[in-house]
C-alpha cells in the first residue's frame, strides 16, 4: 500500500477521470483489440498507478496486494468450489438434482425452480460460494432442456445476489445495521420482504427475456457425467446432503456474526471462535470436498488414482476465472489506493438530500468509482450515520435506510468489480455480453431494491 506519509494531491475530479479513463482504456484493449483481459487488467492497473500519482516504489505493492487479498478468497473458494463441482457433475449427482427439479416442477419452470432452490441456499451462504455449489445442478438442467445459459444460469446468480445484499446474516447488511444502529431482526423481514419480488423481476424475468435473445451455450468447465456414471447414479439424499453440508457450515459462522452484531453472543467465547472457524468459507468446503470425495467416490467402488485425476482435472479449467478474478481485484484496488473513496466522500458527505436517498446515491457512486461494494457499503452509511442519528427514525425506518445503501453497494457491477470477472468467466461470456447481462441485472436488482426501501420509507 502507499506509504503512510504519502498524500493524495489530486481532487475528486481529476480522480474520477482518472477512474473513467482507466476503465475505457481497459474496455477498448479488451473488446477493441481483443487483449487477453488479465494481461489488460494488470497493465491498466500499472498505468493508473502511475498516472494517480501513487509513489513509484509503492507501485508493485499496491499491485500485489490488490491481486492478492482478492486470490486470498477467490483462488481457495474457486479451487474447492470447482473440485466439489466436478465430483458432483462426473457422479452423476449433478443429473440426479436435474431430473429431481425438473419432475417436480416441469420443464418450463426449471429457471424458476433453480431460483427458488439458490434464494433458500443463499439465505446462509456466500454469494460466490453457493454459485459455485449450484454451477453444476445449473449446467446440467441446461444440457438436458437446452436453450441459452443465461435462463437458467440468471435466476440463479440473481438469487444469490439479492440474499447476500439485502439480508443479513450476510455481512453488509449485517455491517450496515451496526453502522445505523438498526434491528437486525427488523432488516431480516424487511430484507426478504424487497429481496424476493426484485429477485422475480430482475433476475428471473430479465432472464427469460434476454435468454431468448443471447444464446449462450453450457460450458464444460466443470466436466461431465459419462455414461456409466449416469447408469449407476448417487441417491437424491445423498447429494442433497452434501449441497446441504456447505450451507449448514458456513451458516454456523454468519448466524453467530448476527447474533454477535446483535449483542445475543459473545465473540471471544472459545466455543464460538470454533464454530465461526469452522463455517468459515474455505473450510466449511475442504470439508464438504472431502466429505463428497468418500462418500461420492470411495464409497462407491472409484479407485484412489481416479479420484485423485478426477479432482485435479478440476484446477485446471478454472485457472484463468482465478487469475481474472485476482487481476480485477487488482484494478479495484489500485483505485482505492489512489484515494478516489476518501476524495468522492469528502465531497459527498453533505448532499443536502433525504438520507435515505443520500445513502442510496453515495454508496452507487462509490461502487461505481472503486468497485467494492463492501467499500461502498460501509463508507456510504458512516458518512450518513450522523444525519441517522439526529433524524429519531423509528425501527422500520432505520431498516429502511440500511436496505437503501446496500441497494446502492450492488449497481452498476464492471471491470473494477472481482466478481463482474468471476460470473463472466464461469458463464464464460465475453466482456461485452457480461456489461449486457450481468451488469444490467445488477443495476436492476439495486435500483429496484432502493425503490421498495424507499415507499416502505414513506408510510412507515
Amino acid at each position: 500500500m502507499p506509504p503512510e506519509d504519502w498524500t493524495q494531491t489530486l481532487t475528486a475530479g481529476p480522480l474520477l477521470a482518472i477512474a473513467a479513463g482507466a476503465i475505457a482504456l481497459l474496455l477498448f484493449l479488451i473488446i477493441k483489440l481483443k487483449l487477453h483481459a488479465f494481461l489488460a487488467l494488470v497493465l491498466v492497473s500499472l498505468l493508473t498507478a502511475v498516472v494517480a500519482g501513487i509513489p513509484t516504489g509503492s507501485i508493485i505493492e499496491v499491485l500485489t496486494a490488490g491481486f492478492g487479498s482478492t486470490l486470498a478468497t477467490v483462488a481457495l473458494l474457486v479451487g474447492l468450489g470447482a473440485m466439489l463441482g466436478r465430483l458432483v457433475e462426473t457422479s452423476g449427482g449433478a443429473q440426479v438434482m436435474a431430473d429431481f427439479l425438473i419432475g417436480k416442477f416441469g420443464e418450463k419452470r426449471a429457471p424458476f425452480a433453480l431460483g427458488l432452490a439458490s434464494l433458500i441456499f443463499g439465505f446462509p451462504i456466500f454469494f460466490d460460494a453457493g454459485l459455485v455449489v449450484m454451477l453444476p445442478i445449473v449446467f446440467s438442467v441446461g444440457r438436458k432442456l437446452g436453450g441459452s445459459l443465461l435462463l437458467y444460469g440468471l435466476p440463479v446468480a440473481g438469487a444469490f445476489s439479492v440474499m447476500h445484499i439485502y439480508v443479513p446474516p450476510h455481512p453488509g447488511p449485517v455491517a450496515a445495521s451496526e453502522f445505523l444502529g438498526a434491528n437486525i431482526g427488523i432488516v431480516i423481514l424487511l430484507g426478504l420482504v424487497v429481496a424476493i419480488p426484485t429477485w422475480y423481476a430482475t433476475s428471473y424475468l430479465f432472464a427469460r427475456y434476454v435468454g431468448r435473445r443471447i444464446d449462450l451455450p453450457i460450458p464444460s468447465i466443470l466436466g461431465e457425467a459419462d455414461e456409466k456414471q449416469l447408469e449407476n447414479p448417487p441417491k437424491f439424499g445423498t447429494v442433497v446432503t452434501i449441497l446441504l453440508l456447505p450451507l449448514v457450515l458456513i451458516f454456523a459462522n454468519t448466524g453467530l456474526d448476527a447474533l454477535r452484531a446483535a449483542g445475543s453472543v459473545d465473540a471471544e467465547n472459545p466455543a464460538v471462535q470454533v464454530l465461526r472457524a469452522v463455517g468459515a468459507t474455505p473450510v466449511a468446503l475442504l470439508i464438504t470436498v472431502l466429505v463428497a470425495a468418500w462418500v461420492l467416490g470411495r464409497r462407491r467402488g472409484v479407485s484412489g488414482t481416479a479420484l485423485e485425476k478426477t479432482l485435479d482435472s478440476a484446477l485446471g479449467p478454472v485457472c484463468s476465472v482465478i487469475l481474472i478474478t485476482g487481476a480485477g481485484g487488482m484494478f479495484g484496488g489500485v483505485l482505492r489506493a489512489t484515494g478516489i473513496g476518501d476524495a468522492l466522500a469528502d465531497v459527498l458527505g453533505d448532499l443536502g438530500l433525504p438520507v435515505i436517498v443520500a445513502g442510496f446515491l453515495i454508496a452507487a457512486i462509490l461502487r461505481v468509482a472503486q468497485g467494492s461494494a463492501t467499500v461502498a457499503l460501509t463508507t456510504a452509511a458512516g458518512l450518513i450515520a450522523p444525519a441517522v442519528e439526529a433524524g429519531g427514525f423509528n425501527a422500520v425506518e432505520l431498516a429502511a435506510v440500511v436496505v437503501s445503501v446496500a441497494a446502492g453497494s450492488v449497481v452498476l457491477s464492471h471491470v473494477n468489480d472481482s466478481g463482474f470477472w468471476l460470473v463472466g468467466r464461469f458463464f464464460d461470456m465475453d466482456v461485452k455480453t457480461t456489461l449486457r447481462t450481468w451488469t444490467v441485472m445488477e443495476t436492476a436488482i439495486g435500483v429496484m431494491g432502493f425503490a421498495i426501501a424507499a415507499l416502505v420509507f414513506a408510510v412507515a
